[in-house]
């Protein structure tokens, strides 16, 4: 066929059919592209070396690209024709290039005993309270076994308190135990590398006798297997949303719950993970035959009516106190005010959430019996709960001292809505 019958019936143009019916080659041509030439080439090196300085410099002082478009601007002011679209695709192009690690990542072999820590964040609802709160997990990268416990808050005293909770159901302590850099263990981080410990976790590692390790900061990669790990027992430990009385008695069985979890295969080990962390088990420290006791303590001092705060919230301790100091002892779950020879005052559930002031009334009680004819005038009158208020107005001296001398033993047995419930039930019934 002629050239021109082929492109009739092909369609194609006559060029383009005489151009193949006359090629010899029919290699695949492999050619590098032409780059063309822009108007920002002259000042790339000037952005290059700024980013550069960036990847060294405080994250919160690194420079925008506004900033730098400006920066070009002010610097070569006319001669800059470059449009700041332009330089907006160019600098994300260039971060997205050094934020890439060329060398790669070298895989992180974990030997049995090693473990490491991360917190994780979950809803839960504590007496009818709902908690934004945090679940502490210790995971075995070796066997891939772990455990978790929750928490309020992800506070030191917690960070301590679900470690030795776990050490002390598995009977011993890791190893080695990798960390992040939170602010709850690290105090800085030192221009080789070291870091500058909190020395209540100082002490509680060398109380349990483990190695501490620290991931580089921007390196997630180093703590893959926690991460995974904080993400599945999330899905599987507190799916649904978690409703309980009492988060000491719940962190218990928790403990139980990630055991029976481990009766499942290891995703790469032909073992099952209950199996393979018995390997672990051998490689644990003995735990030491004194316990850890978990606490922060702070000097703190007590207002005109003997309360004191901490981390914004309010504790009573006892008007005797007033205006005194007192030392304040935190743990996870508790807070307890001791005088000056640290003898116990009052001792309180630690408030976490929207609660802001936790009341004992015993002391204050039994002050007001002593002083029945002052009670009307005090701050602490107006703060009792209305029915107890009306009946206590009602009485006479006698009778008023009488009766708080009877609340102050019923509230150290239980709390004042309970007795106030139980005097209100009483009157309205008609009993004695």
């Amino acid at each position: 066929m002629s050239l021109r019958k082929i492109a009739e019936e092909t369609g194609h143009h006559f060029e383009t059919v005489q151009k193949y019916a006359n090629q010899e080659n029919f290699n695949l041509q492999v050619k590098a592209k032409q780059k063309r030439k822009s108007k920002l080439d002259s000042f790339k090196e000037q952005i290059d070396k700024w980013l550069l300085e960036d990847t060294i410099t405080w994250h919160k002082q690194r420079h925008t690209t506004q900033r730098i478009y400006n920066r070009l601007v002010e610097i070569h002011g006319q001669n800059f024709n470059v449009s700041d679209r332009a330089v907006r695709k160019y600098v994300a192009q260039r971060r997205k290039e050094l934020s890439r690690n060329t060398d790669g990542f070298l895989p992180l072999e974990h030997q049995p005993g090693e473990a490491q820590v991360d917190f994780g964040e979950a809803r839960f609802v504590e007496k009818g309270i709902t908690y934004e709160g945090y679940y502490l997990t210790l995971s075995f990268p070796y066997s891939n076994g772990g455990y978790i416990q929750l928490f309020k808050s992800q506070n030191q005293e917690c960070l301590l308190e679900g470690l030795k909770a776990i050490f002390e159901y598995i009977g011993g302590s890791p190893r080695e135990i990798w960390f992040d850099n939170a602010s709850t263990i690290v105090k800085e981080i030192q221009r080789d590398g070291g870091r500058d410990l909190n020395k209540g976790f100082q002490r509680f590692m060398l109380h349990y006798n483990f190695l501490s390790n620290f991931c580089n900061p921007n390196s997630g990669h180093e703590k893959g297997h926690i991460e995974n790990k904080v993400g599945y027992t999330r899905r599987n430990l507190l799916v649904p949303v978690p409703e309980f009385e009492d988060i000491r008695e719940y962190n218990r069985n928790l403990l139980e719950k990630c055991d029976t979890d481990m009766h499942r295969k290891h995703y790469k080990k032909a073992k099952s993970i209950a199996a393979l962390f018995e390997e672990d088990k051998k490689a644990l420290c003995l735990l030491p035959s004194i316990p850890f006791e978990v606490y922060r303590l702070e000097l703190v001092k007590g207002d005109n009516y003997g309360k004191v705060k901490f981390d914004n919230k309010i504790y009573s301790s006892s008007p005797a106190f007033a205006g005194r100091q007192l030392w304040l002892k935190a743990g996870a779950h508790e807070v307890t005010l001791l005088d000056e020879n640290y003898r116990e005052i009052a001792k309180h559930d630690r408030l976490y959430g929207p609660q802001k002031e936790s009341m004992k009334w015993g002391p204050y009680l039994e002050l007001m019996a002593r002083r029945p004819n002052a009670l009307k005038y005090s701050g602490f009158f107006r703060e009792l709960p209305l029915p107890l208020k009306d009946y206590l107005e009602q009485c006479d001296i006698i009778a008023r001292k009488a009766v708080l001398k009877v609340l102050a033993k019923m509230v150290k047995k239980s709390d004042l809505e309970t007795v106030t419930n139980y005097y209100d039930c009483l009157l309205k019934g008609g009993g004695h």
